[in-house]
């Protein structure tokens, strides 16, 4: 979070010092385009910081549900949660039927990440109204695991070496042993926490771990830039679950 945070200060600093050079900015005291060209210096320097930012493994210390087991290992992390007065069998069945026009501002920031681009289906360019996780499985996604009424789990090769092909149909545990240089593997649940008879916390939760050097160093750029969409999609995503759940008669 540290890194994301020096990538978008360093961006506002670049626009605060660029637009210094068409007039003096005197509420942030830049009072000449010299002044103006150091903030513009200071604030590439942060982002180029940022985005270079070290990203160490982590280790999950005990392996508690299938996220656990299918990526105990990560560099890259974001979880979001949300509290929904329904039970869990509603819940569950919410995440798995929720789509994305039930989703604030999804087509837009979606729109947004693929710079408009696009003509396939995926999950950043999903049909409205068909269940979002169904998009996401027939569209590079793997469905690696379901724990009725608690956890569902997808992931997906977010970088892979050139050309690489794989010589039969990739099965849920292949992805776990894949550790060939040149992948980035992100895996995405939705978990249940039962708070009481009719209210449960549903979390969802990503991690990305990258297999060498290189492609650490290639995912950080893109993980740092694309973040903060990410992370308004992610809680989006849960509201909108929630709100499918508590109309849902039982």
């Amino acid at each position: 979070m540290f890194a994301v945070v020096l990538v978008y200060a360093g961006f506002l600093a670049m626009f605060i010092g660029a637009l210094s050079q068409l007039k003096p900015i005197f509420t942030l005291k830049i009072l000449t385009a010299r002044v103006g060209l150091k903030v513009f210096a200071a604030g590439l320097l942060s982002t180029a910081i940022g985005f270079a930012f070290p990203a160490p493994v982590r280790q999950v210390a005990s392996r508690v549900n299938e996220l656990d087991q299918f990526s105990p290992l990560y560099q890259f992390h974001e979880l979001h949660t949300i509290s929904i007065n329904a039970p869990k069998h509603r819940v569950y069945s919410a995440v798995r039927l929720v789509t994305a026009a039930e989703i604030p501002l999804y087509q837009t920031l979606t729109w947004i990440r693929r710079f408009g681009r696009g003509k396939h289906e995926s999950i950043l360019h999903a049909p409205p109204n068909e269940p979002i996780l169904n998009v996401a499985t027939r569209t590079g996604f793997l469905l690696l695991a379901i724990d009725p009424d608690r956890e569902v789990l997808v992931g997906t090769a977010v970088l892979a070496p050139d050309n690489w092909q794989p010589r039969r149909q990739v099965l849920p545990e292949d992805f776990k042993v894949i550790d060939q240089e040149g992948f980035a593997l992100a895996t995405m649940n939705f978990l249940i926490q039962e708070t009481g008879p009719d209210t449960c916390v549903l979390s969802t939760e990503t991690r990305v771990y990258a297999t060498d050097t290189a492609s650490l160093r290639k995912f950080a750029r893109y993980w740092r830039l694309i973040y903060p969409g990410s992370a308004l999609i992610r809680r989006m995503w849960l509201k909108a679950i929630k709100d499918r759940a508590e109309k849902t008669m039982p």
